[in-house]
């Protein structure tokens, strides 16, 4: 007789499912905000800062993006502790998922804000704007308009790696399936759960990310007009 699946196994343990998806929630939201808004100044300062700033901000963005997420976040709660730098599990996992979108992110909004022209900003400043709208409004926006479906795939590729936080003791969606496995042995329905709530939140990011960028942009054209 073949194996048997059966998904009613996993309804005692509902108030961990429910934990565990309200943990990777918070994350992903709060290290999407974070990381996206030190990416814009990370963007900003390696393309209009001093050589010694430029270059210092070059090699975070370089070591981080050459390093997998996994060390990146052991670094922060295993290694620093060594330097009586003691975080808890949580903040750790805040400052590496910040940390790892804030770098890849700004190489995409500096290639954005690389493709506008000078004689933009330049056009901006002779409206009678300050440096900082003219910043605002002829480079920063029109930038992210033009890298934003980047941004989105980068913020859901954060999340899904979110999983990671995981071996650190977070009680996210991935060591609430691990909870749940070891107790029950039932893999499959286990991890094919979660493999669709996962799905589940990348649509839901992207759909929700979509809706926003549509009534931020349409927004700030119609502000400019």
């Amino acid at each position: 007789m073949g194996p048997t699946l059966d998904f009613l196994t996993l309804l005692p343990y509902v108030s961990e499912l429910l934990k565990g998806f309200t943990t990777t929630v918070i994350l992903t939201v709060v290290t999407t905000l974070t990381g996206l808004s030190l990416a814009v100044a990370v963007a900003y300062l390696r393309v209009n800062a001093q050589p010694w700033v430029r270059w210092g901000l070059g090699g975070y963005v370089e070591v981080t993006r050459n390093t997998p997420f996994i060390v990146q976040l052991f670094f922060i709660f295993f290694g620093l502790p060594g330097l009586g730098i003691k975080i808890d599990a949580i903040t750790a996992a805040f400052i590496a998922m910040t940390l790892n979108l804030a770098a890849y992110s700004a190489e995409i909004l500096r290639a954005g804000i690389s493709a506008t022209a000078k004689g933009q900003l330049e056009a901006g400043r002779a409206l009678g704007m300050t440096t900082l709208q003219s910043y605002r409004h002829v480079v920063l926006v029109p930038a992210f308009a033009r890298v934003y479906p980047a941004l989105i795939s980068q913020s859901i590729i954060v999340m899904l790696g979110s999983a990671v936080v995981s071996q650190i003791s977070v009680f996210d969606l991935t060591y609430a399936a691990n909870f749940i496995q070891s107790r029950n042995f039932r893999s499959f329905e286990v991890y094919l759960l979660i493999t669709l709530v996962y799905l589940l939140l990348a649509f839901g990011m992207r759909r929700s990310f979509m809706l926003v960028g549509k009534r931020v942009f349409a927004y700030q054209q119609g502000e400019q007009r």
